[in-house]
């Protein structure tokens, strides 16, 4: 009997542990992988480079700002792919609803509400914006906020926004 009720005391603590470390995942903050070189150098600033044996980037992703959607320009953020909805990619904010976006090779448009526009840091290898259109909001899983992985690239992430030359934002007067 005494066996029997330590099996399950132990089953209860790890269905509660499982429960509260889930529910941290799926509401507050969880860590995620970055592989590719979209956002080179922010993110994974080796990928590029193959005399050199690089780990990918690990970073941590803080979900409260998805509560009222509070993002700013600079932010970088991981949000499922329009195209694909198994897909995850992550890239920074340049334009928020109602800024003006002139692009060198399409015309000049309007960030609808609901809706941000995001690019790569590496322009040569990114799929964003400018081939999806504008991102909703609704797709956005959270905001990068920390490498946490490997060791020497622990720290905070810049938010300094690097915008491609052939990508010029104009902030509406809206924000």
């Amino acid at each position: 009997m005494t066996t029997k009720n330590f099996v399950w005391n132990i089953a209860k603590k790890y269905f509660t542990a499982g429960l509260i470390g889930l529910t941290i995942s799926d509401r507050y903050a969880s860590l995620t992988a970055v592989r590719g070189s979209s956002m080179s150098p922010t993110l994974n600033p080796h990928a590029g480079n193959s005399s050199r044996f690089a780990f990918d980037d690990y970073v941590l992703i803080e979900k409260l700002c998805l509560q009222k959607y509070k993002f700013s320009r600079g932010d970088v953020v991981v949000f499922r792919s329009p195209s694909n909805y198994k897909e995850k990619h992550v890239k920074r904010i340049v334009g928020l609803p109602g800024d003006w976006i002139d692009l060198s090779s399409i015309d000049t448009l309007r960030v609808p509400e609901g809706h941000c526009w995001v690019v790569g840091d590496n322009a040569a290898f990114s799929t964003d914006s400018r081939s999806h259109g504008p991102i909703p909001m609704g797709l956005i899983c959270g905001r990068v906020t920390h490498v946490v992985w490997p060791p020497q690239r622990i720290g905070r992430i810049d938010g300094t926004v690097s915008i491609l030359p052939e990508v010029q934002v104009h902030v509406s007067e809206e924000h």
